[in-house]
């Protein structure tokens, strides 16, 4: 058995470590809380923003290009009721197709049922939370679809320079 002391030294050890690992996910402006098909750009915007922010990384901006590529793998995804980065169409061609000829990353995701939601489940995952966070991207777009099923599909495509990943 454990002394009180020793005890109480591995739970607040067992605290710190956890507390290293945990993400920083701010409560996220009331619109975030609204209906996917309501949300405006500038919530959207605000929105991943302030995840950014409050996990030291700096702001990017709104790009209706990668919105509108974002909007075509969401809509697909919720066609076909599942979610996947490639079905039929690749992320560099849904962007090339949108315009956007920078270099990209994706976050999908499904049955969140709004964007806060969206990004807890994002901050959750490493790889998404990397994108999400990363700072050799400087803009982004986002797009959701409700399928027939009533599920939500969640796409974010990030964007910036091919010179930020070189050398």
């Amino acid at each position: 058995m454990l002394n009180p002391t020793r005890r109480g030294f591995l739970f607040v050890s067992a605290a710190a470590v956890l507390a290293a690992c945990s993400t920083t996910v701010p409560v996220l402006p009331k619109a975030a809380a609204s209906r996917p098909e309501e949300l405006t750009q500038s919530e959207i915007l605000t929105a991943i923003n302030t995840v950014r922010k409050a996990n030291g990384a700096p702001d990017w901006t709104y790009n209706p290009r990668l919105e509108d590529a974002a909007r075509s793998q969401a809509r697909l995804m919720a066609q076909k009721d599942t979610m996947s980065h490639d079905l039929g169409v690749t992320l560099r061609q849904r962007v090339t197709t949108a315009g956007y000829l920078g270099a990209v990353g994706e976050n999908v995701a499904k049955g969140y049922t709004n964007l806060q939601g969206a990004i807890e489940g994002w901050m959750n995952s490493s790889g998404h939370r990397s994108t999400l966070l990363s700072s050799k991207f400087t803009e982004f777009g986002l797009a959701s679809a409700r399928a027939s099923s009533g599920k939500v599909y969640w796409t974010m495509i990030a964007g910036g320079s091919f010179d930020a990943w070189r050398g």
